[in-house]
């Protein structure tokens, strides 16, 4: 399918700024596979931080997954706990040290950039480039990992209890409004529905 120089050059812009923002990764203890690592983690929701969730976020194999979890682990940036769900599994959890890391993270300095670039509009570059994803997930038979608001199982104001206004409806789960705005494993556009 024939595509026109615009679009080619988007792609290449894209992909020249992925290589700049790994760039700044290298400066410090933490390698680009350790930065997807904790960026994820950060993103995500109680149900999501699981190896293999990683690594299909990732598009990766869980034994690398997992070497990058271990490092991670070995370094103080993520601590390791049984899964609340399932005993068998195990979850990950972020440490001060990587909170402490995310805040300096150089994909940053790109945030900045692009808020500069579009003038603070960045909600139409944001939608061009979700749509692109959404693309570029189904096209590779991925997994959508969105937001918990935006999902077909997410029940808004659902007061199971007090402290939880929200719910999973596939999991039968409460949701806080901290967690309505996590990136789930699970997540199935609403859109789809």
């Amino acid at each position: 399918m024939p595509v026109s120089p615009e679009a080619l050059e988007a792609a290449h812009l894209i992909d020249r700024l992925e290589r700049l923002a790994r760039s700044g990764e290298q400066s410090g203890r933490l390698n680009p596979a350790q930065w997807d690592a904790l960026r994820y983690l950060a993103r995500a929701n109680r149900f999501s931080r699981t190896p293999a969730a990683l690594a299909d976020y990732l598009a990766s194999t869980r034994g690398t997954v997992s070497r990058t979890l271990a490092s991670l682990e070995y370094k103080g940036y993520v601590s390791r706990g049984p899964s609340a769900r399932d005993g068998r599994s195990v979850e990950f959890a972020l440490t001060p040290k990587a909170e402490h890391a995310l805040a300096r993270d150089p994909l940053r300095i790109v945030a900045t950039d692009i808020e500069q670039a579009t003038d603070g509009n960045v909600a139409k570059l944001l939608d061009g480039l979700r749509r692109t994803l959404r693309n570029s997930i189904a096209r590779n038979n991925g997994r959508a990992f969105g937001a918990c608001l935006s999902c077909w199982h997410f029940r808004v104001r659902v007061r199971l209890s007090s402290r939880t206004p929200h719910h999973c409806g596939l999991l039968d789960e409460p949701l806080s409004e901290a967690d309505s705005r996590t990136i789930c494993v699970e997540q199935e556009p609403a859109a789809a529905a």
